[in-house]
């Protein structure tokens, strides 16, 4: 599937009179949640559709990415098709898969993870309220993971390319499994090596001091590929910002 269009704020990768799919770039919030006027992908899209809107059409996100994920969003533009793509998504008839570029070199190739996630405030203080953590008190998750090359920065730290497939979709289920397993995403605020990195960007922004100890601006994860079983598959390359992290000479 191949870019389509492209729009100042994101890019169209299909369309039909039923839905569009745009490549979400990070770190474009998808829908408001602060009185701030940042613009949302859901602002972006109601000027897009406006003439879907005005004959009685809607804009449904069916899968919701964090603000700082990229990648792939399928939005329904019709009631009919909401409820469709709505009744597929609780059928667990989506398969998702993402890219991430973490710290280290897994010892494996692939790995299916079971490992329950809930909210870490809920068993220990944490100055993070919607912090997650790996507890056996929490609700089941399950995540595929396979190593897709490893390679190292200029400086000789080691990374790799992992690509991931949630089986189910709990909150930064990925970003805390991957933690758990002790290769966190690179640029990760909260699940990285500090998650004084998070507090700090609250209070001060990105400052020079972030970028030296996060490498990028935003956490390293990109949906990208989303398909429909027995239907549509839809696809989205990897963001110029992370395919420049990636440029360093493989060496697995």
């Amino acid at each position: 599937m191949g870019v389509i269009a492209n729009n100042p704020r994101f890019t169209i990768l299909a369309e039909t009179d039923d839905y569009i799919v745009v490549s979400k770039p990070a770190p474009l919030k998808v829908h408001p949640s602060s009185p701030d006027g940042a613009p949302t992908l859901y602002d972006e899209l109601r000027g897009l559709l406006a003439y879907e809107l005005l004959f009685g059409g809607q804009i449904s996100i069916i899968n919701r990415l964090d603000r700082e994920t990229s990648g792939v969003t399928l939005v329904a533009k019709t009631q009919e098709t909401a409820r469709r793509f709505g009744m597929a998504m609780m059928a667990h008839k989506f398969h998702k898969t993402y890219q991430a570029i973490v710290h280290g070199w897994p010892e494996w190739e692939e790995r299916d993870l079971s490992a329950p996630i809930l909210r870490k405030g809920e068993i220990t203080p944490s100055p993070i309220y919607v912090k997650q953590m790996v507890h056996e008190k929490g609700t089941p998750c399950r995540t595929r993971f396979k190593v897709l090359r490893r390679f190292e920065g200029a400086d000789g730290r080691r990374f790799a390319l992992i690509a991931c497939e949630p089986v189910t979709g709990r909150m930064h289920q990925i970003r805390v499994h991957l933690s758990h397993l002790g290769y966190p995403l690179v640029g990760d605020k909260m699940y990285g090596p500090d998650e004084t990195c998070y507090l700090d960007f609250i209070v001060t922004g990105w400052t020079d001091d972030l970028e030296r100890r996060l490498l990028l601006k935003r956490h390293a994860l990109h949906s990208a590929r989303l398909e429909l079983e027995g239907g549509e598959a839809w696809e989205a390359p990897l963001p110029d910002d992370l395919a420049a992290f990636l440029s360093t000479k493989p060496t697995a």
